[in-house]
């Protein structure tokens, strides 16, 4: 394993224990966050109370500045939400330079139903700037992943060599990365296994009141991933993307993890919160809820039948209350 030099955009709780795992393995790693209270917390402690209580970063540089962050960085990662990764991106863009590669790990779709990686090489190509891109996704919970838990993860690119160099260079000793050539797929996949981890987490919610369980959960687990089987090579998808660690492997954690933020997400409502109340008291963004709507709009401008997903987005609009959720997951 070569020693490079991280820059590490976001420190939630993912980035954070990426950066724990990459410390460890000797590169030298600098955190950027957005928020007062992280940097704050990591400069007088190394620890990230907010999102990683207890787990002590040694020897990271953690700024607010995102300049400083990524100067003499080889690679720099955006460990950002897909609601804010864009935005955050321009304001990398002016400070990039030559050589330097990004690896992106938002799980997620831009405005407009695009994949992120398409809209980040558009800016890039605005900008005349020739940065190489690659995408990161697996079953990663980040409270295990930095406690050394051993968890496995794709890096994918249309660049063969380069997603080999970048999963041979970031592998570390409990974190074993694979390369991959179907960036495409392994977005769509980790922004759909989303919509099928929030269905699961509603189960969950409603074993409380007798019409949750594990037989129901098995279901609806079943009629997400057929559904995303079905479709997603509609899209573009390699089919064989779906049972890798991208697919199935990154959908079953996500979908059976206390720790799973979307599974988190749909266990709110299915005890009975509302959607605002349950993103208003969360401290980390649920991804699924925004994949939802997006997949359906991308599904019916495709012409395709997305009854799960139709389903979910039914739930989170109020057009169906609970019952009707039930009856129509079952018919999906």
């Amino acid at each position: 394993m070569s020693v490079s030099n991280i820059a590490v955009l976001g420190l939630g709780n993912f980035g954070t224990a990426l950066a724990r795992n990459w410390l460890e393995a000797g590169h030298t790693v600098s955190g950027w966050t957005v928020e007062q209270e992280v940097f704050d917390s990591m400069s007088a402690t190394s620890i990230n109370e907010k999102y990683l209580p207890g787990v002590v970063l040694s020897g990271l540089q953690v700024s607010m500045d995102i300049a400083a962050s990524v100067q003499e960085a080889e690679i720099v990662v955006l460990a950002l939400p897909s609601g804010v990764v864009l935005s955050v991106f321009d304001d990398l863009l002016p400070h990039l330079q030559d050589g330097q590669i990004l690896m992106d790990l938002a799980k997620g779709l831009a405005p407009g139903d695009r994949l992120i990686s398409d809209v980040i090489e558009e800016k890039l190509r605005e900008a005349n700037k020739h940065n190489p891109l690659c995408v990161m996704m697996g079953p990663t919970i980040a409270p295990e992943l930095a406690r050394g838990v051993y968890t496995t993860a794709l890096v994918a690119s249309s660049d063969a060599n380069l997603a080999a160099r970048m999963a041979a260079t970031l592998t570390t000793k409990t974190l074993t990365l694979a390369a991959a050539s179907d960036p495409l797929g392994a977005e769509y996949w980790g922004a759909f296994k989303n919509v099928i981890a929030l269905a699961c987490g509603v189960v969950d919610g409603l074993k409380d009141d007798g019409r949750g369980g594990d037989n129901l959960k098995a279901a609806v687990f079943t009629a997400g991933y057929r559904e995303a089987v079905r479709l997603l090579p509609e899209l573009g998808a390699a089919p064989d993307t779906a049972l890798s660690a991208a697919g199935i492997g990154d959908l079953f954690v996500t979908a059976t993890s206390p720790h799973g933020r979307n599974r988190e997400m749909g266990e709110r409502l299915g005890k009975g919160q509302s959607l605002a109340e349950a993103e208003g008291e969360m401290v980390m963004v649920s991804e699924g809820v925004r994949a939802a709507r997006m997949f359906q709009a991308l599904f019916a401008g495709a012409g395709l039948a997305a009854p799960f997903v139709d389903t979910v987005c039914a739930l989170l609009d109020g057009e169906a209350d609970m019952d009707a959720f039930l009856e129509r997951m079952m018919a999906s």
